[in-house]
């Protein structure tokens, strides 16, 4: 099954982690570890996705891929 691509990175200024779902607008969370924030962003993602239900609106397809994987796969 292919899921939605999640980033995770350090944040200086929010001295923590940020995961954020590029192909869910807006979708991230924070935490003060890498493995905090991931657990966050998945309870976004599910609530990003039923609120999304609920009101009817598109719900994208998992399509974010980094350059890295581009390149690697042609």
């Amino acid at each position: 099954m292919k899921d939605y691509h999640i980033n995770v990175f350090y944040s200086d200024e929010d001295e923590g982690y940020i995961a954020d779902i590029p192909d869910l607008r807006f979708c991230s969370a924070f935490g003060h570890t890498p493995e905090e924030a991931m657990h966050e962003v998945q309870i976004a993602k599910s609530l990003w996705i039923e609120t999304a239900r609920e009101e009817n609106l598109p719900i994208p397809e998992p399509r974010y891929r980094p350059v890295i994987y581009q390149v690697a796969n042609g």
